[in-house]
């Protein structure tokens, strides 16, 4: 625990010195959504009704932003090879390059979330499940997007290999997060898609950082 700890602030430190990663990632998210009352007009009933669907798929494609970068800079300077070599297990080191890539791109697009849903003029009744089914499905982007940066790592045109990777895995995320929210704000038990939800993260941690180092130890080895 204390070197996972270690990793995840090293990569938090890293990513606060860069810090144009985590403002692009946010920017994205807000220029995107905003873009659509320009797009389908201003009528507050049509905002209302897709207003879900437009957050998740604009945090959905935020949070691909930074993907590629998430093992390319410590395979550029040797420091995944050091990695490797050290007592840790590389899956742990996955598992906090992960954890440090949600705090700085998932989390502020959760915390921008309900006033992105405000100007969507989504009912207040599916803000709180808005943020609690980002809370459960941005880690799982994070976890599965993992396994896309280590496939690619290392290939030319990889941001493009890389979204045709994932985006399939995204649509579960996207259908049960969506679908959480309209049931908040038709009356209907959110249960079953927020369970829905958590299995895919439980899932996403029991499998991804382990296929993650897999793919990292090949890329390594070639």
């Amino acid at each position: 625990m204390n070197n996972f700890i270690t990793l995840v602030r090293r990569d938090l430190r890293l990513a606060f010195r860069q810090g144009m990663d985590s403002v692009i990632v946010v920017a994205f998210f807000v220029i995107a959504v905003v873009l659509y009352p320009f797009g389908v007009g201003p009528d507050a009933g049509i905002l209302a009704r897709i207003a879900a669907g437009v957050i998740w798929v604009a945090a959905l494609l935020a949070a691909m932003l930074s993907l590629e970068r998430l093992f390319q800079t410590d395979y550029e300077d040797g420091s995944l090879e050091i990695l490797l070599l050290q007592p840790v297990s590389l899956e742990i080191a996955v598992a906090a390059k992960v954890t440090a890539h949600w705090i700085t791109t998932g989390l502020p697009l959760i915390v921008a979330a309900p006033v992105l849903a405000l100007l969507m003029h989504m009912g207040t009744d599916g803000f709180g499940v808005l943020v609690l089914a980002l809370a459960l499905g941005t880690p799982s982007l994070s976890l599965i997007g993992a396994i896309g940066a280590a496939l690619v790592l290392g290939a030319r045109r990889g941001g493009v290999l890389l979204s045709l990777l994932v985006l399939p895995l995204y649509i579960p995320l996207l259908i049960f997060g969506v679908g959480a929210i309209d049931a908040a704000l038709n009356g209907f038990d959110v249960s079953p898609h927020l369970s829905i939800l958590a299995g895919f993260l439980l899932a996403a941690l029991a499998l991804c950082p382990w296929v993650s180092a897999s793919a990292l130890k090949q890329a390594l080895r070639s």
